[in-house]
């Protein structure tokens, strides 16, 4: 096959350039307009939140959230290590201090060792959980649903509850998916802790070339949140700004973008089902999903002994692919961090191979992709 086969690119058969043409027709493109609040409002809607704010990225929005729940120097926040780094630096934006936790066989945040940690690495005293080695405060934690996953929200809530830890969801990769039983049933990735953050980088579910939306149920959040993200304006006419803002809004050109790719949402989920099941029937074994929900399927992971072969006999054959992310505790920045017990990450980390995914992909080049890896694999 001549073909190239990307990892995950965009589907833009839509609106996209109706939308556009209007956004630019009306000479509406930067960080105002009535693309932006149209899609804010569906995606509020779509998630059954009474809040969501665009802004600049997914990273931005994890900031922004990180700033309006007072996270600062004198705390810690507790993250897995297995994640997408952006998922991490924002916590040292704000000064505070990672500590990093192991992945279960979701690949997300192991719920049972975060209990195991707050109860024999910390004391719980005035309401506050107190690190024992640090003795400073662990105020809040990251939960990254991953790949499109959830992780065992019903076990972590009860923990961050049980020890007042402030929860934000990073939901980056898992738009759409949703509990379909428990005591979440019909909550949506993002909207369970006191902060969700969405991702529309290019190679997300849904896109806007890069932007994020944060959503959340709590007022003063909110308003908080596009506050900071508009520059902390007091007094638009007079420059008036009390406190250090950002330029983290989306723009109207983006979120004309999103829009029209947010109509098509479900239908994007209910392709790249199709072809996680189609990768399946075809002897390529994909890692499972939390069968407690309804997944969005955005990337896929493939189990392997021969991850660096694979993705090097595979760029050969114009498949493109790559390994799970580099594990944040072992990089430079995040060496002198406390770790608990990272066991599961370091095995997922040496396996994981993430496929061909996009929801444009055909079952031809699915067959063509499988076929290449039992190649390799039996060679």
């Amino acid at each position: 096959m001549d073909k190239f086969i990307p990892l995950s690119v965009p589907n833009i058969k839509g609106n996209e350039i109706k939308y556009v043409e209007k956004a630019l027709k009306d000479e509406w493109v930067s960080t105002a307009g009535s693309f932006i609040v149209e899609f804010e409002n569906n995606i509020k809607n779509y998630t059954k939140s009474n809040y969501a704010i665009a802004c600049q990225s997914g990273t931005a929005g994890i900031h922004l959230s990180l700033l309006a729940l007072n996270i600062n120097k004198d705390n810690e926040v507790i993250v897995p290590t297995l994640t997408f780094i952006a998922a991490v630096n924002p916590i040292k934006y704000v000064g505070a201090e990672p500590i990093f936790m192991d992945c279960d066989d979701s690949l997300c945040l192991d719920s049972k060792k975060l209990k195991q940690f707050c109860e024999e690495e910390c004391i719980f005293i005035d309401n506050k959980l107190i690190n024992k080695r640090t003795n400073k405060h662990i105020a809040a934690i990251i939960v990254v649903h991953i790949f499109g996953n959830m992780a065992n929200m019903e076990e972590i809530m009860e923990i961050c509850k049980q020890y007042n830890l402030k929860v934000i969801e990073d939901a980056t990769e898992s738009l759409g998916t949703f509990y379909k039983e428990g005591k979440y049933k019909g909550k949506y990735a993002g909207t369970i802790g006191d902060i969700g953050i969405y991702s529309f980088n290019g190679n997300k579910i849904i896109t806007t070339g890069g932007g994020g939306m944060v959503v959340c149920n709590n007022e003063a959040i909110a308003n908080k949140i596009k506050y900071l993200s508009t520059q902390a304006k007091d007094d638009e006419l007079y420059f008036i700004h009390n406190e250090i803002g950002y330029n983290y809004r989306m723009t109207n050109l983006q979120a004309s973008v999103g829009l029209a790719q947010l109509e098509r949402l479900e239908e994007f989920i209910n392709i790249k089902a199709k072809n996680y099941n189609f990768y399946n029937e075809n002897q390529i074994n994909l890692l499972k999903f939390n069968e407690k929900c309804r997944v969005n399927y955005w990337f896929y992971s493939y189990l392997t002994d021969k991850r660096d072969i694979l993705i090097k006999e595979l760029q050969k054959n114009k498949i493109q692919t790559r390994p799970i992310w580099k594990l944040i505790h072992t990089l430079q920045p995040y060496k002198h961090c406390q770790c608990y017990k990272i066991e599961k990450a370091i095995y997922y980390y040496d396996k994981v191979l993430n496929i061909p995914c996009s929801s444009n992909l055909s079952f031809e080049d699915i067959l063509y992709v499988c076929k290449k890896i039992k190649e390799i694999e039996n060679n």
